[in-house]
């Protein structure tokens, strides 16, 4: 019987066993290399880990990290909505729950922008569309090439229509092929952010929400708070645009009509109350989180509107500070500036510059990290 077997490797089949014939010249040889290879092998046994003293390695260590750095986006600008740009750390000062905080980073961020288009598709919606949607394209002719924009829309719940892209002719032909809703429904502007808002924390980088709506929301109750506490800590900027303009003043037909029929002042009003209703709306909306909301009546107006957006998506100011205390609260963030260089445009008549007259956004509170446990 052969006493010796060769491991082979054969592509695709693994491992196996193959015996390999070999001849012994005779006996006496084959016992006389035996008995001097068993010593030998007993040695080696006896050299094992298990036999050797090991000693006990040091233990390391725990080593922990924590990054607790806060990060608020600011953006400044004029009084004709123009960006501030050129301003540096000490012309900002950072107040967290009323104590002023040291800046410990600071950036002026121009960088590609990311832009998710969320639209109301509700009947009122329908009848302004085409001249609402065109001067959506005025925000997309002023994006940079590496901008990105996303289309949302909603009504009782947010819909995505188109993932991220740069290329702007695909999101033009998106747009054109939004479909409304014509009958009466829910408009649920507060559950579609809170959705939305999902579907972004996991992007990267700085992001934008460009709302179009109304303002009309018919959302369950709780819904409008739990969007308030959220955005205050968010990092997702959201510009609000009005589609409400329009509608508040008569076409050429109801004109027409009105020398006719005499207005219900009952019904007049109670739309008036309605639209300062869907007004508050959204200013609340975006000034919960450093946006701003825009209100325009015209399509010259919206044209203007979204030229301003497209500047402001890519310039932010970042400062980072290190949080005063670990208690896992929300607090208060409150940016200022310092008496900055201005043009002669924003001074005062003694020629000083008017910071006040600067625009400042940012959001307005933050979560504070947990107590470290020991």
């Amino acid at each position: 019987m052969p006493c010796s077997a060769l491991w082979k490797l054969r592509a695709g089949q693994g491992f196996f066993l193959s015996p390999r014939r070999f001849t012994i010249p005779n006996r006496n040889m084959l016992l006389s290399f035996c008995s001097r290879a068993i010593p030998f092998i007993a040695w080696i046994f006896l050299l094992t880990p298990q036999a050797i003293p090991q000693e006990p390695s040091p233990s390391r260590p725990d080593i922990r990290v924590r990054v607790d750095r806060v990060n608020v986006g600011v953006i400044v600008t004029d009084s004709r909505g123009q960006f501030i740009s050129g301003l540096r750390r000490e012309d900002f000062h950072l107040i967290d729950d009323g104590a002023e905080q040291p800046i410990t980073d600071f950036l002026s961020v121009d960088e590609p922008a990311q832009i998710l288009l969320l639209i109301e598709a509700g009947p009122a919606v329908y009848l302004l569309q085409g001249g609402h949607l065109q001067a959506v394209h005025a925000l997309l002719d002023g994006l940079a090439p590496g901008d990105r924009v996303a289309i949302a829309r909603y009504n009782a719940a947010p819909e995505a229509i188109l993932d991220f892209t740069s290329d702007k002719r695909t999101a033009t032909g998106m747009l054109d092929q939004l479909q409304f809703n014509l009958g009466f429904g829910q408009l649920n502007l507060a559950s579609s952010l809170n959705t939305v808002l999902d579907w972004l924390a996991s992007a990267p980088g700085k992001k934008s929400l460009v709302l179009l709506s109304t303002g009309v929301d018919t959302s369950p109750p709780g819904a409008v708070q739990k969007l308030l506490n959220r955005l205050k800590s968010s990092d997702v900027r959201i510009l609000a645009v009005s589609l409400g303009g329009e509608l508040r003043g008569p076409n050429v037909s109801e004109k027409k009509h009105s020398k006719q029929t005499p207005v219900n002042p009952e019904k007049t009003q109670a739309a008036a109350e309605e639209f300062a209703r869907a007004d508050e709306a959204l200013k609340n909306i975006a000034q919960a989180n450093g946006g701003r909301a825009y209100f325009p009546r015209t399509t010259k107006d919206f044209a203007d509107v979204f030229a301003e957006i497209a500047q402001l998506v890519r310039h932010e100011y970042n400062l980072g500070f290190d949080p005063p205390t670990r208690d896992g609260k929300v607090h208060s963030i409150e940016v200022r500036l310092a008496n900055v260089p201005a043009d002669n445009s924003e001074k005062n008549a003694a020629g000083a510059p008017r910071s006040q007259a600067y625009r400042v956004d940012h959001r307005q509170a933050y979560v504070a990290p947990p107590a470290e446990q020991p």
